[in-house]
């Protein structure tokens, strides 16, 4: 059986390798951890920048207040008319490898204040990315709406996507929603604002 040889250099770079691989093996776990506490300095960071009103990106005003954060505890209606309650939903919905729902909900919103002349593009766009078998984005519908929705996203209406908008909605009014008002995120949140307040 034939020897391997290593020069010195080799055998240095070799080990550096496995302790790179070690690193990055402790690093994800670290990552895994560390996700929880993440969104939740996220949050602690934005809610200062919030209060004080920055401007956002539409030039207007957003003040984030408890009776806000509470209003999004009646319904998942309100979270998502809310600007603050779409950003900070989605974070958790990534946290649950689920963001995919709420981005397609808000691409359908979109899509229905689309001209008339722009809807065949945008239903094309919708459907390859989150309705399609295959899609990067895929939402969970059974076989029998994806064919519906393929076929009206061929001769596109703004009404297109509102029967599979509707069931991923009541999707994460069932299974993502109540598990965000318990979550440490939402309930961490509350917290502070209503800390602020009293002070």
């Amino acid at each position: 059986m034939p020897g391997f040889f290593f020069s010195h250099n080799n055998v240095t770079e070799l080990n550096g390798k496995e302790d790179c691989k070690l690193a990055d093996g402790k690093a994800h776990k670290k990552k895994q951890k560390a996700f929880g506490a993440d969104l939740k300095s996220y949050l602690k960071c934005m809610v200062p920048h919030i209060e004080s009103g920055i401007k956002t990106s539409n030039s207007r005003n957003v003040m984030l207040s408890a009776e806000e954060v509470i209003q999004w505890s009646q319904s998942l209606e309100k979270l998502l008319a809310s600007q603050s309650g779409q950003g900070i939903f989605r974070e958790f919905l990534k946290s649950e490898f689920s963001e995919e729902n709420i981005e397609f909900w808000l691409a359908c919103e979109d899509y229905k204040k689309t001209r008339s002349d722009h809807l065949h593009g945008k239903a094309e766009r919708i459907y390859e990315e989150f309705v399609q078998s295959d899609a990067i984005k895929q939402i969970n519908i059974d076989y029998q709406m994806r064919e519906a929705t393929a076929k009206k996203a061929q001769d596109p209406t703004h009404t297109s996507f509102d029967e599979v908008q509707k069931t991923v909605y009541i999707l994460m009014e069932r299974d993502s929603y109540p598990r965000f008002l318990k979550s440490k995120s939402y309930l961490n949140l509350l917290n502070q604002l209503q800390t602020n307040t009293s002070k």
